[in-house]
Formats: C-alpha cells, sequence, structure tokens
C-alpha cells in the first residue's frame, strides 16, 4: 500500500515539475518575442485545440478530431484509426510527464492540423486548456 501511495506522489510530483518547467519555458520564449505577453489563456488553447484547418493530408481537422472535447476519454487517431489514451493528465497519469514527449507531440500535431509548428504561445495556450479541462 505504502509503495503504490509513493509511486502515486512521485507521479504527480514529477507530471507538475516537469509541465510546470515546460510552461516556464515556453513563457519565457513568449516574453523574449512579446513584453506585452501576460501569460497562457485557456480560452485561446481552446480555439486552437477545437478550431478545423485543412490538415497536412488535404482533410478538414482538428485536435477534437481525435483526442474528441472530453478529453478524459480514449480517442481514435482519424488517419490511422489507432486508439489514443486521454489526453488528461488526471485520467492518464501518464501524460504530460516528459519534455520530450510534450515537445514531440505539439509539433507532429500541430503539423497534423495546422501544417506548421505551434508557436511557443500556441504551445502554451494548448497545454493551459487542456489541464483546465481536468
Amino acid at each position: 500500500m505504502k509503495i503504490v501511495f509513493y509511486l502515486l506522489l512521485t507521479v504527480s510530483l514529477s507530471f507538475g515539475t516537469v509541465l510546470d518547467d515546460y510552461l516556464a519555458n515556453l513563457s519565457k520564449e513568449v516574453k523574449s518575442k512579446n513584453s506585452n505577453f501576460e501569460g497562457f489563456d485557456a480560452k485561446r488553447g481552446e480555439v486552437i485545440f477545437t478550431s478545423t484547418h485543412k490538415g497536412k493530408k488535404g482533410e478538414m481537422i482538428s485536435c477534437v478530431s481525435c483526442h474528441n472535447n472530453d478529453l478524459t476519454q480514449s480517442g481514435k487517431n482519424s488517419f490511422t484509426g489507432k486508439v489514443i489514451e486521454p489526453l488528461s493528465p488526471k485520467a492518464n497519469p501518464a501524460r504530460l510527464t516528459e519534455a520530450k514527449t510534450i515537445d514531440k507531440w505539439l509539433r507532429r500535431n500541430f503539423n497534423d492540423v495546422y501544417n506548421r509548428e505551434g508557436t511557443a504561445q500556441e504551445q502554451g495556450d494548448v497545454l493551459t486548456y487542456i489541464l483546465s479541462k481536468d
């Protein structure tokens, strides 16, 4: 029982630290380009996450197309049909725990939907939106 508690505590602490550090680095990047930046915004993130665009394969797509609106539920990759585990860190504690993985998937998913990498502000807004949905 104690082992499970310590494991959950470790995962929770590492999640917060990794994601907090990741968001802090994104914030520094945004501030270096925009001195008026006042922080990431879940509403802007929601617009980015839910708006539909002509994706890399020429089809209309949004982040919701694969992850759906309920981030505590599994989604399905609209290109491959592969199941995507819940995006919510509360529903899926393995989510958003490694900076390298966060970076990889943000780049890949922005490229899939927007045909470009997201800016640091867009990435921070999307992460803030995801966290607000928990």
